[in-house]
């Protein structure tokens, strides 16, 4: 779900030269619509909004008077070691890319596809530690060369996405593991959002300035880390709440997409939480004073679309799926769950939208008789963006050049086209432009790098893996994930990252252009974390197995184990005093 993909497809049109160009009078509509009355949201309005928008001269140019700067990205035998470092190592890193698509592990549950990402970075020279936060599957790998010198984050992940499961390579929907059931039939999870190349490139690309720095002596810190949930958005936010990303300089990320881009737009904040409605069971033949959670999540759902109308911006998303709601027809459920993802611009919008959400809750509960709980599993920040970081990125990305795509890509790409009804462009084989970003914000995807991007100087960046027009979190996408698109991507996408990052090291003033612009956008905000207090992040236990290979310890310290049982104690309901029987 994660989704600064999101962001960049949203973004893509306008990145690749394609997006419309808006005019003063379709600008002041929108920002009519998004319910602000000027170009700038003040900072007295809502400050995370405000720091992570456009200021001063830039938010007032017209369309298309943007010319990105020149002479930031510079070659240097360090960068040329580290990127042919990387054409070496293209078939270990494809190799890897495809272990891990292979695997296709959901959320909190990556064992094989962590370990095989620390293995990579452990033949690359790291010191590797798992369990960071005290999450099984997440590890932090350091590099360390010399005395001093900057400390930069990469950002690895490596989680698979639930029912998208699909052969590799094939342009027409296959699943690679099909469930058969004769009353659920489904699919077993694949890579629709590419992470088996995002958390594969990430990890080439730190190794590959690791190897440069060693050659050429220079000193700098190389930390990676291995992210689990971020489908979820749990993995980061709750790791920067405990001082994880303390002490880095830079931070370098990137997402797959259908296109070559970078940016310094936003990304809209989240609260994931679920609601669970208990009532009390009963056979469906009798069903009289039995009290339905089902009846009570569909009540749920059916108030909450009324939200949009009245109380859902532009700027906002509302999305909900019911994740529990029983089994068979002749038993009424006992217990339903249904979960959302609300999603605003700032954590404050959030909050206002959230309190609504769980007013309907409240509301549904009452009007079915059971009883209802709610519980935050995630929750994360809008992304604090860097201009001065996403320019630097982007000369890069211009003289590396776009993904070497083989006829064998564009054909894929062509096949799954015709097939989601696309019109059939094949893969995005060129640099998208660099353009500031839309004066009104209007929502979009979120991704847990956000909260990351408030404590240290942070670019992202799309790389092409799947086709034009095409979307993340579908099967297609698991289809060009490990197949020939990704694979180029990959690659390419290690290639961008390696080369911004050793040009911090070998120009301390390009450094210091991005700490002074977070100093000046975080100076009217004081970060805290959107979670709640006392918030236990979900886990699951891990095989013996996999703490051996680890050496990890069950449970970690910072969660209850085992999690408190959910029963109902509901009592059927009353439907008065007795009839009085017919004479």
């Amino acid at each position: 779900m994660c989704d600064l993909h999101d962001q960049h497809e949203h973004e893509s049109a306008a990145l690749t030269g394609h997006g419309p160009v808006l005019s003063r009078r379709r600008v002041a509509q929108l920002l009519g619509a998004a319910g602000v009355t000027a170009a700038m949201v003040s900072a007295e309005a809502d400050p995370a909004m405000a720091a992570a928008a456009e200021k001063g001269e830039q938010a007032a140019a017209a369309p298309g008077a943007y010319e990105p700067p020149d002479g930031l990205a510079e070659d240097s035998a360090v960068k040329r070691s580290a990127l042919g470092w990387l054409d070496d190592s293209a078939d270990r890193v494809r190799e890897l890319n495809s272990e891990i698509w292979e695997n296709a592990e959901l959320s909190l549950r990556e064992w094989k596809s962590s370990l095989a990402q620390a293995d990579f970075l452990k033949e690359a020279g790291f010191d590797v530690e798992f369990g960071t936060a005290g999450f099984p599957t997440a590890f932090t790998a350091t590099f360390r060369q010399g005395e001093g010198g900057p400390v930069l984050g990469f950002s690895g992940e490596y989680d698979a996405l639930p029912g998208l499961s699909q052969k590799k390579g094939v342009g027409h929907h296959d699943p690679r593991e099909y469930v058969h059931d004769p009353f659920a039939p489904g699919y077993g999870p694949g890579h629709g959002c590419g992470h088996s190349a995002l958390g594969t490139a990430a990890a080439a690309a730190a190794a590959a300035v690791a190897k440069a720095a060693r050659r050429h002596r220079l000193p700098v810190t190389v930390k990676f880390f291995g992210s689990t949930a971020e489908e979820t958005l749990i993995g980061k936010t709750y790791a920067v709440s405990k001082g994880v990303y303390d002490g880095l300089d830079a931070f370098l990320d990137w997402h797959p997409s259908t296109a070559n881009a970078t940016g310094w737009g936003t990304s809209t904040a989240m609260t994931a939480v679920t609601f669970t409605f208990l009532g009390v069971a009963g056979h469906g033949g009798t069903p009289l004073g039995n009290k339905s959670a089902l009846d009570a999540a569909v009540m749920m759902a059916t108030m909450s679309e009324f939200l949009r109308e009245e109380n859902l911006a532009p700027s906002g998303r509302l999305h909900w799926v019911i994740n529990n709601g029983g089994d068979i027809p002749n038993v009424t459920p006992e217990i339903a769950e249904i979960s959302y993802y609300v999603r605003e611009g700032s954590p404050a919008r959030v909050k206002v939208l959230l309190d609504k959400v769980i007013a309907v809750a409240e509301a549904a509960a009452k009007a079915s008789q059971t009883k209802v709980g709610h519980r935050v599993t995630a929750a994360c920040w809008n992304q604090l963006p860097s201009k001065s970081f996403a320019e630097l990125l982007h000369e890069n990305m211009r003289q590396i050049g776009p993904p070497d795509f083989s006829d064998e890509a564009q054909r894929l790409a062509k096949e799954l086209q015709e097939s989601l009804g696309l019109p059939q462009k094949g893969m995005h084989d060129e640099i998208g432009e660099l353009t500031p970003p839309n004066p009104v914000f209007m929502g979009g995807g979120s991704t847990d790098v956000a909260d990351i991007s408030w404590q240290v100087p942070t670019v992202s960046m799309g790389a092409a893996l799947a086709p034009v027009g095409s979307k993340m979190h579908t099967w297609s996408t698991a289809a060009c994930a490990a197949a020939a698109p990704g694979q180029a991507a990959v690659l390419a996408a290690a290639k961008y990252l390696a080369a911004t990052a050793v040009d911090l090291v070998t120009q301390p003033e390009r450094l210091k252009a991005l700490k002074d612009e977070f100093k000046d956008r975080t100076k009217d905000v004081e970060w805290k974390t959107a979670l709640p207090e006392g918030y236990e992040p979900p886990m699951y236990e891990p095989p013996a197995w996999f703490l051996r290979r680890t050496g990890q310890k069950w449970p970690p310290d910072n969660i209850t184990w085992p999690p408190e049982r959910v029963i109902s104690k509901e009592k059927f309901s009353s439907l008065g005093p007795e009839l009085a029987p017919l004479k």
